[in-house]
């Protein structure tokens, strides 16, 4: 099950259940949308890869075992692992190669 981390990795603005503007790739990593965007550029500091939008989940249980009742979002905030300064160079790399092709 996909885990809904609660804060953006880079600015750690709170990224609820419910945010709109969560993004994640495909180890999980956890970023707002603008962090994303305008820091990021859609490369993962983590591991290189692009970001989707996080997909919401509901907060009923509309079948037997779903919902955030049943399946919370996580408590723990994460925090970048990577120095900052470093990271420039790590997504001028990457950041004109679509995520398809890295």
């Amino acid at each position: 099950m996909l885990q809904l981390r609660p804060n953006c990795e880079y600015c750690d603005t709170d990224l609820p259940a419910n945010a709109p503007n969560a993004m994640i790739c495909t180890y999980e990593c956890t970023f707002c949308a603008d962090c994303v965007e305008n820091v990021l550029h859609n490369v993962c500091p983590n591991c290189g890869g692009g970001f989707e939008k996080r997909p919401i989940r509901p907060k009923a249980a509309h079948r037997p075992g779903t919902g955030l009742a049943n399946a919370p979002a996580s408590a723990k905030r994460m925090h970048l692992k990577h120095d900052r300064q470093d990271l420039a160079a790590f997504i001028d790399k990457l950041r004109n190669i679509l995520p398809e092709e890295r």
